[in-house]
């Protein structure tokens, strides 16, 4: 047995990725412990997986679980792109900020990535793939995120007139959903009334509660090609893979994904409408899911972190602003304890 080396009463709002794994997800991983079963997909976890998404999906839907995010991100577009292709996304999507540009380095990936206040894509903000002109990459993919990474969800009606515009221009639609169970909670739909018109989905679920987690969702198949070896190419075939099929079960074949969503969503809520009561605080993004982007005074988060020890980041893109996340498990007292410290430091 190991020593604790941390401090198990800390929460933080750095991340949603600071969160530990739900209890009911550990007790999924102690469940599909022991003996032996066979490797890389081929066991029931895995295949009890596939029936799950198969009846939340669609009966064509296919499911390739793997490790991250940015796993499934790159694993998705590979497999969606022809080589001449590229992907249109926002310039804030995680694709484009935050994964190194391991689309472009592992996936040989090029992205165009396009201006949004919002952090949404709209149809007008769509490019059309020009047949004629050999000279610029085709587009050839729309990625969109949600929730965005400015907090913004997206309606059903929204996401869809996107896809049927895309659709409609002769291209397939990806949507990055590593937080795609808090954008259905604050919508108040299911995954697939929330995702209708994606032919592919990175479904996230290490954010809301499990343990290196996620999967590649194909809805359309004729959408990919050789999903099953770009997936083993980028590293991302688990040979125990038993475990991480665990964890999206116990997600995802019950609501545990929304309590947790729910929870989240209702502390960032809670956090958004108290810090604008502040005076000198601003939170000028609509809190939709479990992001909150209040902008501070000068000196004010700096004073604020190292009063509290608590752990936040400033958001560059916003001056004066900081991004505050909340997770499956935040308690009120952190919640409390944040605000304290703001208004101490105002």
């Amino acid at each position: 047995m190991i020593s604790q080396l941390h401090d198990a009463t800390a929460f933080h709002f750095g991340s949603d990725n600071y969160a530990g794994v739900h209890p009911e997800v550990l007790e999924a991983l102690a469940t599909a412990n022991g003996g032996h079963v066979l490797a890389y997909g081929d066991d029931p976890y895995t295949e009890r997986f596939r029936e799950v998404v198969r009846e939340q999906f669609g009966e064509r839907a296919e499911a390739y679980p793997v490790f991250n995010g940015t796993g499934a991100n790159v694993v998705a577009l590979q497999a969606m792109l022809p080589r001449w292709g590229t992907v249109q996304c926002t310039s804030a999507a995680h694709i484009n900020t935050d994964e190194q540009g391991a689309p472009e380095r592992i996936g040989g990936i090029k992205l165009l990535p396009v201006a949004s206040a919002s952090g949404k894509l709209t149809p007008e903000l769509l490019i059309a793939p020009d047949p004629d002109d050999v000279h610029r990459a085709s587009p050839q993919v729309v990625s969109a995120s949600n929730s965005t990474e400015l907090g913004t969800v997206y309606s059903p009606e929204e996401f869809s007139r996107l896809a049927d515009a895309a659709h409609a221009a002769g291209m397939f639609v990806h949507l990055d959903g590593s937080r795609i169970a808090n954008a259905a909670a604050a919508q108040g739909g299911s995954l697939a009334e929330l995702a209708a018109g994606a032919d592919v989905i990175s479904l996230g679920a290490t954010k809301n509660g499990a343990l290196a987690a996620e999967a590649v969702i194909v809805v359309n198949p004729d959408a990919v090609r050789g999903t099953d070896y770009l997936r083993k190419i980028t590293t991302q075939l688990a040979s125990k893979q038993r475990f991480v099929s665990a964890q999206l079960l116990a997600l995802y074949e019950g609501d545990l994904w929304r309590r947790n969503a729910e929870h989240a969503n209702a502390k960032a809520r809670e956090l958004g409408a108290r810090l604008a009561e502040l005076p000198g605080v601003e939170v000028p993004l609509e809190v939709e899911a479990n992001a909150v982007f209040p902008v501070l005074p000068e000196g004010v988060a700096d004073r604020a972190r190292e009063r509290s020890g608590l752990r936040f980041y400033d958001w560059p893109p916003m001056p004066g602003a900081v991004r505050l996340m909340a997770s499956w498990d935040t308690p009120d007292e952190s919640v409390d304890a944040l605000v304290d410290a703001i208004r101490a430091a105002l």
